[in-house]
């Protein structure tokens, strides 16, 4: 298990946006699965909805990037080194996420060549799909 400072030694994101707050498990290369502790004080929630605060589906995405990145610049090679956005495809949105709720975030690496890669993720709450998608990633 990861907490927040040990995950600031992997990727580069910092509060308010560092989307994970602790990694359950992670293989360098092959995948990772993480947690983002959903509350009522995030910043986002100020805006998005005034009282009917839902987390936005581009933050869910961004959650499983940085999970997936846990994955990517875990591998020796990588390691000081950004991974930024190439794409995202197929991804679905089936269940608002909200304050209270813990959101899993799960990643595995499914393709790789040279410093692009794809991944495949799903964001779960209780065992329901939240989200679920492709991210393309390049590391750079």
């Amino acid at each position: 298990m990861l907490n927040k400072e040990e995950i600031k030694k992997i990727i580069p994101h910092r509060e308010p946006f560092l989307m994970i707050d602790e990694v359950e498990t992670y293989e360098p290369g092959i995948g990772a699965t993480a947690y983002k502790y959903v509350n009522e004080e995030e910043w986002y929630f100020k805006g998005h909805f005034p009282g009917n605060p839902i987390m936005p589906g581009v933050l869910i995405a961004e959650s499983l990037a940085q999970t997936g990145a846990i994955a990517i610049l875990s591998v020796e090679e990588n390691k000081g080194k950004i991974a930024v956005f190439g794409g995202i495809d197929k991804m679905k949105f089936k269940k608002m996420v909200v304050p209270g709720d813990k959101l899993k975030l799960e990643v595995k690496i499914i393709k790789q060549k040279g410093p692009i890669g794809k991944g495949e993720a799903i964001a779960t709450v209780d065992g329901v799909v939240a989200a679920r998608g492709e991210l393309t990633f390049a590391v750079v």
